[in-house]
């Protein structure tokens, strides 16, 4: 998982609300599915994306989902709150969204989250069946087959 560690421990200690979501949240649950990026939901205020520029202002973070390379930490202006943010930093690829597919908001994503301890650290995962219904929302081949590996952890788990 590179350092995606240490990006998650950032935004913790930066008192950053955000909930793991995607591969790594599945990784948190027991997933055997290997992830090479780190999806989170935030709510990305003028207020946040300030704090994640400074949080992230040494691992030279650029928008990866633009035909140029722009900085972060210059695009968009100061004071501009977004909807998403698709990072590519030296500790790894960040995805920061507002909303999940097939689930809604952050607000509505930590009603079902758990807290877990991760690093030192204690974060919000999203629950499987909030990823589940993520996962069969975006559809993609991989994501089916994470489904299916989210199911047998939760039948698994039921049983013992």
């Amino acid at each position: 998982m590179n350092s995606l560690h240490l990006l998650l421990q950032r935004f913790a200690d930066a008192n950053l609300e955000f909930v793991i979501v995607g591969g790594y949240a599945g990784v948190l649950h027991g997933s055997s599915l290997v992830t090479n990026d780190l999806d989170v939901c935030a709510v990305l205020t003028a207020e946040n994306v300030a704090i994640l520029r400074h949080v992230l202002a040494d691992l030279h973070p650029i928008h990866r989902m633009t035909h140029q390379r722009m900085s972060f930490l210059e695009h968009p202006p100061a004071g501009q709150a977004l909807s998403n943010l698709y990072l590519e930093t030296d500790d790894g690829i960040i995805d920061i969204l507002s909303t999940i597919a097939g689930v809604g908001d952050f607000d509505r994503l930590r009603q079902n989250a758990i807290k877990v301890p991760l690093f030192g650290r204690q974060v919000w995962v999203i629950s499987i069946p909030d990823l589940i219904e993520a996962k069969a929302a975006i559809g993609r081949d991989k994501d089916l087959l994470a489904i299916k590996e989210l199911r047998a952890i939760v039948a698994k788990r039921g049983a013992s």
